[in-house]
Protein backbone atom coordinates (compact mmCIF):
# COMPACT_ATOMS: atom_id res chain seq x y z
CA UNK A 1 0.00 0.00 0.00
CA UNK A 2 1.42 3.46 -0.84
CA UNK A 3 2.58 5.36 2.28
CA UNK A 4 0.12 8.21 1.67
CA UNK A 5 -2.85 5.84 1.67
CA UNK A 6 -1.44 3.92 4.61
CA UNK A 7 -1.27 7.07 6.75
CA UNK A 8 -4.84 8.04 5.85
CA UNK A 9 -5.97 4.53 6.81
CA UNK A 10 -4.07 4.75 10.09
CA UNK A 11 -5.64 8.11 10.94
CA UNK A 12 -9.12 6.83 10.13
CA UNK A 13 -8.54 3.70 12.19
CA UNK A 14 -7.76 5.78 15.26
CA UNK A 15 -10.75 8.07 14.83
CA UNK A 16 -13.10 5.16 14.20
CA UNK A 17 -11.75 2.73 16.78
CA UNK A 18 -14.09 1.58 19.53
CA UNK A 19 -11.52 2.12 22.29
CA UNK A 20 -8.81 4.77 21.97
CA UNK A 21 -7.06 5.90 25.12
CA UNK A 22 -5.17 9.20 25.43
CA UNK A 23 -2.76 9.45 28.35
CA UNK A 24 0.35 11.41 29.40
CA UNK A 25 3.64 9.53 29.24
CA UNK A 26 4.54 8.74 32.90
CA UNK A 27 7.46 10.45 34.59
CA UNK A 28 10.52 8.20 34.56
CA UNK A 29 8.93 5.64 32.21
CA UNK A 30 11.28 4.00 29.71
CA UNK A 31 10.20 2.56 26.38
CA UNK A 32 11.47 -0.87 27.46
CA UNK A 33 9.39 -0.75 30.63
CA UNK A 34 6.34 0.30 28.60
CA UNK A 35 6.74 -2.78 26.40
CA UNK A 36 7.12 -5.04 29.44
CA UNK A 37 4.09 -3.56 31.22
CA UNK A 38 1.87 -4.16 28.18
CA UNK A 39 3.16 -7.64 27.28
CA UNK A 40 4.71 -6.41 24.04
CA UNK A 41 7.96 -8.23 23.15
CA UNK A 42 11.03 -6.29 24.29
CA UNK A 43 12.83 -7.60 21.21
CA UNK A 44 11.15 -4.71 19.37
CA UNK A 45 13.63 -2.45 21.18
CA UNK A 46 16.69 -4.69 21.13
CA UNK A 47 16.36 -5.26 17.38
CA UNK A 48 16.57 -1.50 16.66
CA UNK A 49 19.74 0.16 15.39
CA UNK A 50 21.62 2.55 17.67
CA UNK A 51 19.98 5.72 16.30
CA UNK A 52 16.47 4.42 16.93
CA UNK A 53 17.46 3.15 20.38
CA UNK A 54 18.69 6.65 21.20
CA UNK A 55 15.41 8.15 20.02
CA UNK A 56 13.51 5.86 22.39
CA UNK A 57 15.26 7.72 25.23
CA UNK A 58 13.73 10.97 23.97
CA UNK A 59 10.12 10.22 24.94
CA UNK A 60 9.22 13.18 27.14
CA UNK A 61 7.30 12.81 30.39
CA UNK A 62 3.81 14.28 30.08
CA UNK A 63 3.58 14.07 26.28
CA UNK A 64 0.16 12.69 25.27
CA UNK A 65 0.30 9.30 23.54
CA UNK A 66 -2.54 7.23 22.08
CA UNK A 67 -3.33 3.55 22.54
CA UNK A 68 -5.89 1.74 20.38
CA UNK A 69 -7.40 -1.47 21.84
CA UNK A 70 -9.58 -4.17 20.35
CA UNK A 71 -13.32 -4.15 21.08
CA UNK A 72 -12.85 -6.12 24.30
CA UNK A 73 -10.08 -3.81 25.51
CA UNK A 74 -7.87 -6.83 26.10
CA UNK A 75 -5.33 -6.42 23.32
CA UNK A 76 -3.39 -3.38 22.14
CA UNK A 77 -3.76 -2.98 18.39
CA UNK A 78 -1.76 0.21 17.84
CA UNK A 79 0.22 2.79 19.82
CA UNK A 80 1.35 6.29 18.80
CA UNK A 81 4.08 7.90 20.95
CA UNK A 82 5.40 11.33 19.85
CA UNK A 83 9.16 11.83 20.03
CA UNK A 84 8.94 15.47 18.99
CA UNK A 85 6.50 17.66 17.08
CA UNK A 86 7.29 15.98 13.77
CA UNK A 87 8.00 12.30 14.41
CA UNK A 88 6.40 9.51 16.45
CA UNK A 89 6.78 5.84 17.29
CA UNK A 90 4.11 3.62 15.77
CA UNK A 91 3.55 0.15 17.22
CA UNK A 92 1.11 -2.04 15.32
CA UNK A 93 -0.21 -5.56 15.89
CA UNK A 94 -0.87 -7.72 12.84
CA UNK A 95 -1.35 -11.49 12.73
CA UNK A 96 -0.44 -11.75 16.41
CA UNK A 97 2.94 -9.96 16.07
CA UNK A 98 3.96 -6.36 16.72
CA UNK A 99 5.98 -4.10 14.44
CA UNK A 100 7.89 -0.88 15.18
CA UNK A 101 8.37 2.10 12.88
CA UNK A 102 8.85 5.87 12.95
CA UNK A 103 6.20 7.87 11.10
CA UNK A 104 5.39 11.59 10.77
CA UNK A 105 3.01 13.10 13.30
CA UNK A 106 -0.33 13.99 11.70
CA UNK A 107 -1.47 17.52 12.44
CA UNK A 108 -3.34 20.41 10.94
CA UNK A 109 -1.91 23.89 11.15
CA UNK A 110 -3.46 27.35 11.12
CA UNK A 111 -2.24 30.95 11.40
CA UNK A 112 -4.23 33.63 13.19
CA UNK A 113 -3.81 37.35 13.93
CA UNK A 114 -5.50 39.23 16.76
CA UNK A 115 -5.19 42.38 18.86
CA UNK A 116 -6.25 43.02 22.45
CA UNK A 117 -5.92 45.93 24.87
CA UNK A 118 -3.72 45.61 27.94
CA UNK A 119 -5.78 45.29 31.12
CA UNK A 120 -3.34 43.62 33.54
CA UNK A 121 -0.34 42.15 31.72
CA UNK A 122 0.30 40.55 28.31
CA UNK A 123 0.51 37.09 29.89
CA UNK A 124 -2.73 37.39 31.86
CA UNK A 125 -4.60 39.16 29.08
CA UNK A 126 -3.69 36.59 26.40
CA UNK A 127 -4.83 33.78 28.72
CA UNK A 128 -8.08 35.61 29.42
CA UNK A 129 -8.70 36.11 25.69
CA UNK A 130 -7.62 32.68 24.41
CA UNK A 131 -7.46 30.27 27.38
CA UNK A 132 -4.11 29.28 25.87
CA UNK A 133 -1.29 29.41 28.43
CA UNK A 134 1.27 28.10 25.95
CA UNK A 135 0.53 30.99 23.59
CA UNK A 136 0.78 33.52 26.43
CA UNK A 137 4.13 32.09 27.49
CA UNK A 138 5.43 32.08 23.89
CA UNK A 139 4.52 35.77 23.50
CA UNK A 140 6.22 36.85 26.72
CA UNK A 141 9.23 34.64 26.02
CA UNK A 142 9.73 36.16 22.56
CA UNK A 143 9.82 39.71 23.98
CA UNK A 144 11.73 39.04 27.18
CA UNK A 145 15.09 40.32 25.90
CA UNK A 146 13.80 43.44 24.15
CA UNK A 147 10.91 44.94 26.13
CA UNK A 148 10.17 45.78 29.77
CA UNK A 149 6.58 44.70 30.45
CA UNK A 150 6.49 46.62 33.74
CA UNK A 151 6.33 49.84 31.72
CA UNK A 152 2.97 48.95 30.19
CA UNK A 153 -0.19 50.70 31.31
CA UNK A 154 -3.88 49.83 31.06
CA UNK A 155 -5.13 50.76 27.61
CA UNK A 156 -1.88 49.97 25.80
CA UNK A 157 -2.25 47.47 22.97
CA UNK A 158 -0.71 44.23 21.80
CA UNK A 159 -1.11 42.42 18.48
CA UNK A 160 0.22 39.05 17.41
CA UNK A 161 0.42 36.74 14.40
CA UNK A 162 0.93 33.17 15.57
CA UNK A 163 0.93 29.65 14.21
CA UNK A 164 -0.66 26.71 16.05
CA UNK A 165 -1.01 22.99 15.40
CA UNK A 166 -3.99 20.72 16.02
CA UNK A 167 -3.69 16.96 16.44
CA UNK A 168 -6.83 14.84 16.72
CA UNK A 169 -8.87 17.91 17.64
CA UNK A 170 -6.47 19.22 20.33
CA UNK A 171 -3.75 21.86 20.31
CA UNK A 172 -0.39 20.21 19.78
CA UNK A 173 3.19 21.28 20.32
CA UNK A 174 4.37 24.82 20.97
CA UNK A 175 2.67 27.87 19.41
CA UNK A 176 5.04 29.89 17.21
CA UNK A 177 4.98 33.70 17.35
CA UNK A 178 5.53 34.84 13.74
CA UNK A 179 5.21 38.58 14.42
CA UNK A 180 4.10 40.70 17.34
CA UNK A 181 3.64 44.31 18.39
CA UNK A 182 3.35 46.01 21.75
CA UNK A 183 2.07 49.57 21.64
CA UNK A 184 3.07 51.63 24.68
CA UNK A 185 1.66 55.15 24.81
CA UNK A 186 0.90 54.97 21.08
CA UNK A 187 4.50 53.96 20.23
CA UNK A 188 4.73 50.48 18.62
CA UNK A 189 7.53 48.00 19.39
CA UNK A 190 7.79 45.19 16.84
CA UNK A 191 9.17 41.68 16.79
CA UNK A 192 9.52 39.43 13.71
CA UNK A 193 10.49 35.78 13.39
CA UNK A 194 12.81 35.34 10.42
CA UNK A 195 14.92 32.26 9.66
CA UNK A 196 13.93 30.87 13.08
CA UNK A 197 15.32 33.89 14.97
CA UNK A 198 13.64 37.03 16.38
CA UNK A 199 14.52 40.54 15.14
CA UNK A 200 13.27 44.08 15.70
CA UNK A 201 12.01 46.18 12.79
CA UNK A 202 15.56 47.32 11.95
CA UNK A 203 16.79 43.75 11.57
CA UNK A 204 18.66 43.56 14.87
CA UNK A 205 18.52 40.24 16.66
CA UNK A 206 16.75 40.53 20.01
CA UNK A 207 17.40 37.14 21.56
CA UNK A 208 20.03 36.73 24.25
CA UNK A 209 22.65 33.99 23.90
CA UNK A 210 24.46 32.24 26.71
CA UNK A 211 25.82 29.03 25.19
CA UNK A 212 29.30 28.00 24.11
CA UNK A 213 30.44 24.92 22.22
CA UNK A 214 30.89 22.07 24.75
CA UNK A 215 34.09 20.73 23.12
CA UNK A 216 37.10 22.31 21.43
CA UNK A 217 38.90 21.33 18.23
CA UNK A 218 36.54 18.53 17.20
CA UNK A 219 34.48 17.90 14.08
CA UNK A 220 30.71 17.67 13.70
CA UNK A 221 29.78 14.13 12.63
CA UNK A 222 25.98 14.36 12.73
CA UNK A 223 23.67 17.37 12.71
CA UNK A 224 20.26 18.08 14.24
CA UNK A 225 17.03 17.11 12.48
CA UNK A 226 13.50 16.58 13.79
CA UNK A 227 12.47 14.42 10.85
CA UNK A 228 13.88 13.28 7.54
CA UNK A 229 13.08 10.45 5.17
CA UNK A 230 16.12 8.27 4.52
CA UNK A 231 16.17 7.57 0.76
CA UNK A 232 18.19 4.36 1.13
CA UNK A 233 16.61 2.87 4.26
CA UNK A 234 13.15 3.97 3.06
CA UNK A 235 12.08 5.11 6.52
CA UNK A 236 11.99 8.18 8.71
CA UNK A 237 14.89 9.13 10.98
CA UNK A 238 15.57 11.92 13.46
CA UNK A 239 18.58 13.16 15.38
CA UNK A 240 17.68 15.43 18.29
CA UNK A 241 21.12 16.87 18.89
CA UNK A 242 24.57 17.39 17.41
CA UNK A 243 27.35 14.79 17.48
CA UNK A 244 30.95 15.91 17.89
CA UNK A 245 33.53 13.28 17.01
CA UNK A 246 36.68 13.18 19.11
CA UNK A 247 39.15 10.99 20.93
CA UNK A 248 38.20 9.20 24.13
CA UNK A 249 39.11 11.41 27.06
CA UNK A 250 38.62 14.74 25.26
CA UNK A 251 37.26 17.22 27.88
CA UNK A 252 33.57 18.13 27.69
CA UNK A 253 32.55 21.52 29.11
CA UNK A 254 29.27 22.94 30.36
CA UNK A 255 27.74 25.05 27.58
CA UNK A 256 26.33 27.53 30.11
CA UNK A 257 25.93 28.17 33.81
CA UNK A 258 23.45 25.82 35.44
CA UNK A 259 22.74 23.04 37.88
CA UNK A 260 23.27 19.33 37.18
CA UNK A 261 19.88 17.60 37.19
CA UNK A 262 21.12 14.13 36.19
CA UNK A 263 24.45 12.31 36.08
CA UNK A 264 24.32 8.57 35.41
CA UNK A 265 23.43 5.88 32.88
CA UNK A 266 20.54 6.47 30.50
CA UNK A 267 19.82 3.55 28.16
CA UNK A 268 21.20 3.99 24.66
CA UNK A 269 22.82 7.28 25.63
CA UNK A 270 25.22 5.57 28.04
CA UNK A 271 26.82 7.92 30.59
CA UNK A 272 24.81 11.15 30.56
CA UNK A 273 24.93 14.53 32.24
CA UNK A 274 21.93 16.88 32.11
CA UNK A 275 22.24 20.52 33.18
CA UNK A 276 19.30 22.86 33.82
CA UNK A 277 19.75 26.51 32.86
CA UNK A 278 17.59 29.61 33.09
CA UNK A 279 14.46 30.19 30.99
CA UNK A 280 13.46 26.51 30.92
CA UNK A 281 16.61 25.44 29.03
CA UNK A 282 18.39 22.12 29.50
CA UNK A 283 21.53 20.68 27.92
CA UNK A 284 22.34 16.97 27.58
CA UNK A 285 25.81 15.42 27.19
CA UNK A 286 25.75 11.73 26.21
CA UNK A 287 28.08 8.74 25.58
CA UNK A 288 30.61 10.13 28.07
CA UNK A 289 33.61 8.00 28.98
CA UNK A 290 33.38 9.22 32.56
CA UNK A 291 32.31 12.20 34.64
CA UNK A 292 34.71 14.68 36.14
CA UNK A 293 35.18 14.10 39.85
CA UNK A 294 32.55 15.89 41.91
CA UNK A 295 29.95 16.13 39.12
CA UNK A 296 26.68 14.88 40.56
CA UNK A 297 23.03 15.83 40.76
CA UNK A 298 22.55 19.23 42.39
CA UNK A 299 26.07 20.46 41.57
CA UNK A 300 26.21 24.04 40.21
CA UNK A 301 28.55 24.42 37.23
CA UNK A 302 29.86 27.43 35.34
CA UNK A 303 30.02 27.91 31.59
CA UNK A 304 33.25 26.37 30.27
CA UNK A 305 33.78 24.16 33.33
CA UNK A 306 34.89 20.60 32.49
CA UNK A 307 32.14 18.17 33.48
CA UNK A 308 33.18 14.94 31.76
CA UNK A 309 35.10 13.33 28.91
CA UNK A 310 34.19 12.07 25.43
CA UNK A 311 33.57 8.33 25.29
CA UNK A 312 31.61 5.60 23.55
CA UNK A 313 29.24 4.32 26.23
CA UNK A 314 25.72 3.18 25.46
CA UNK A 315 24.65 2.50 21.87
CA UNK A 316 27.67 4.07 20.20
CA UNK A 317 29.88 2.88 17.35
CA UNK A 318 32.79 5.13 18.29
CA UNK A 319 33.90 7.90 20.66
CA UNK A 320 31.85 11.08 20.31
CA UNK A 321 29.75 13.55 22.26
CA UNK A 322 26.01 13.72 21.61
CA UNK A 323 25.01 17.25 22.64
CA UNK A 324 21.31 18.03 23.05
CA UNK A 325 19.49 21.26 23.85
CA UNK A 326 15.90 21.51 25.08
CA UNK A 327 13.55 24.33 26.01
CA UNK A 328 10.66 23.28 28.23
CA UNK A 329 11.23 19.74 26.98
CA UNK A 330 11.18 20.69 23.30
CA UNK A 331 14.36 19.78 21.36
CA UNK A 332 16.16 22.70 19.70
CA UNK A 333 19.04 22.82 17.25
CA UNK A 334 22.10 23.53 19.42
CA UNK A 335 24.01 25.04 16.51
CA UNK A 336 21.37 27.78 16.30
CA UNK A 337 22.16 29.12 19.77
CA UNK A 338 25.87 28.54 20.26
CA UNK A 339 26.67 32.23 19.92
CA UNK A 340 27.92 34.94 22.24
CA UNK A 341 26.87 38.14 20.45
CA UNK A 342 23.73 39.49 18.84
CA UNK A 343 23.79 40.02 15.10
CA UNK A 344 22.22 42.32 12.57
CA UNK A 345 20.97 41.22 9.13
CA UNK A 346 22.91 42.66 6.18
CA UNK A 347 22.95 42.50 2.39
CA UNK A 348 20.40 40.60 0.31
CA UNK A 349 19.07 38.85 3.39
CA UNK A 350 18.28 42.25 4.92
CA UNK A 351 16.21 43.22 1.86
CA UNK A 352 14.21 40.02 2.19
CA UNK A 353 13.73 40.64 5.90
CA UNK A 354 12.53 44.24 5.42
CA UNK A 355 10.01 43.11 2.80
CA UNK A 356 8.75 40.38 5.12
CA UNK A 357 8.61 42.76 8.10
CA UNK A 358 6.60 45.27 6.07
CA UNK A 359 4.04 42.60 5.16
CA UNK A 360 3.77 41.47 8.76
CA UNK A 361 3.35 45.07 9.95
CA UNK A 362 0.35 45.41 7.66
CA UNK A 363 -1.17 42.22 9.08
CA UNK A 364 -0.62 43.40 12.65
CA UNK A 365 -2.06 46.85 11.90
CA UNK A 366 -5.12 45.31 10.26
CA UNK A 367 -5.69 43.25 13.41
CA UNK A 368 -5.56 46.46 15.47
CA UNK A 369 -7.80 48.43 13.10
CA UNK A 370 -10.46 45.71 12.99
CA UNK A 371 -10.20 44.76 16.69
CA UNK A 372 -9.58 41.17 15.57
CA UNK A 373 -10.41 38.82 18.42
CA UNK A 374 -8.64 35.48 18.92
CA UNK A 375 -10.26 32.09 18.77
CA UNK A 376 -10.38 30.52 22.22
CA UNK A 377 -8.50 27.26 22.59
CA UNK A 378 -11.61 25.21 23.37
CA UNK A 379 -13.22 26.43 20.12
CA UNK A 380 -10.27 25.76 17.82
CA UNK A 381 -11.23 22.28 16.62
CA UNK A 382 -14.78 23.39 15.77
CA UNK A 383 -14.19 26.93 14.45
CA UNK A 384 -10.89 26.45 12.65
CA UNK A 385 -11.03 22.91 11.22
CA UNK A 386 -13.04 23.78 8.06
CA UNK A 387 -10.57 26.45 6.94
CA UNK A 388 -7.29 25.01 8.13
CA UNK A 389 -4.49 24.02 5.80
CA UNK A 390 -3.68 20.33 6.16
CA UNK A 391 0.09 19.97 6.45
CA UNK A 392 0.46 16.37 7.68
CA UNK A 393 -1.64 13.25 7.19
CA UNK A 394 -1.18 10.34 9.57
CA UNK A 395 -1.98 9.09 13.03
Amino acid sequence: MPRFLFLITLFAAFLGASVVERAPWPQGESFLHFLEQHDIPQSLYWDLDKEDKELCEEIRAGVPYYTMYDDNRTTIEQVLIPLNEELQIHLKRRDGAYSFEMIPVAYKEFTEAFAIPIERSPYQDIIAATNNRALAYAFVDAFKNSFDFTRLRKGDMLAVVYREKLRLGRTYGTPVIEAAMIERRKKPHYLFRFNDRYYDEKGREVEGFLFRKPVNHVRITSRFTLRRYHPVLKRYRAHLGVDFGGRTGTPVMAAADGRVSFAGRLGGYGNVIKIRHRDGLLTLYAHLHKFRRGIRRGKYVKKGQVIGYIGSTGMSTGPHLHFGLYKNGRPLNPLGVIKVTKKTIYGKTRKKFLKYASQMKETLQEAVDTNATPTRMEDLSQAMMPSMQETRIGG
